[in-house]
């Protein structure tokens, strides 16, 4: 489990494909000092366990899953990435609760200066979008924003320059990809109207009040 709140940006050394997957190896600095064997390690968002530890070098195997459905196989060296530990008993809990599963692949739209914010539209497949609420949350590679708008197969947020300096999100441009991964709790309230057929009244008109369903 992670909060999106990102650590540091490593650096990619290679991205070795072979039978069923790939071996991702990267350099980083706080991260890789910490980390141990078996540790889990989000990188753009994709939750990764640490396979061999080696002077500020960390490796990592790749699933065919992962390579089909997140962007981590399009990585090349030099190429930055945003890196969170997982949560331990002692961790402050910011952002939100995001769990390292990436949902889908997004395409940056369109990126505008608003005054020193940034205004970043992501276009995103319906797997996506039906989860996607006006100031809910998002993790974007990794980072916990906060969704303004929901359009037609796209979203926008809005991007501090604290978050533009610290992570990918402040160099990536138009046409560039951004992992996804809706709210869990988004998700599990989809599970759960999914199985009660609208028959709790007063849960659905509760829901459509606070502006979640309509």
């Amino acid at each position: 489990m992670f909060t999106g709140l990102i650590t540091e940006m490593g650096e990619i050394i290679s991205v070795k494909m072979r039978s069923g997957g790939a071996v991702l190896l990267l350099k980083a600095g706080e991260v890789a000092s910490n980390a141990k064997l078996g540790d889990s390690i989000a990188i753009n968002g994709a939750c990764l366990t640490v396979i061999e530890k080696n002077s500020g070098l960390l490796s990592f195997d790749l699933s065919d899953e992962t390579l089909h459905s997140t962007n981590l196989g399009r990585l090349k060296r030099g190429d930055k990435v945003n890196l969170e530990p997982s949560l331990s008993p002692d961790t402050k809990i910011g952002g939100h609760f995001v769990t390292g599963h990436v949902d889908a692949v997004g395409t940056m739209r369109s990126k505008v200066n608003t005054g020193d914010m940034l205004k970043i539209e992501i276009s995103a497949p319906a797997k996506v979008m039906n989860f996607l609420v006006g100031k809910g949350s998002v993790a974007v590679d990794g980072i916990s924003l906060t969704v303004v708008d929901v359009l037609n197969g796209s979203f926008t947020i809005v991007i501090i320059p604290h978050t533009a300096r610290l992570t990918t999100i402040g160099f990536k441009g138009t046409g560039d990809t951004v992992n996804i991964e809706a709210d869990i709790l988004g998700k599990y309230v989809a599970k759960f109207l999914s199985k009660t057929d609208g028959k709790d009244v007063r849960f659905m008109n509760t829901l459509m009040s606070e502006g979640y369903i309509k």
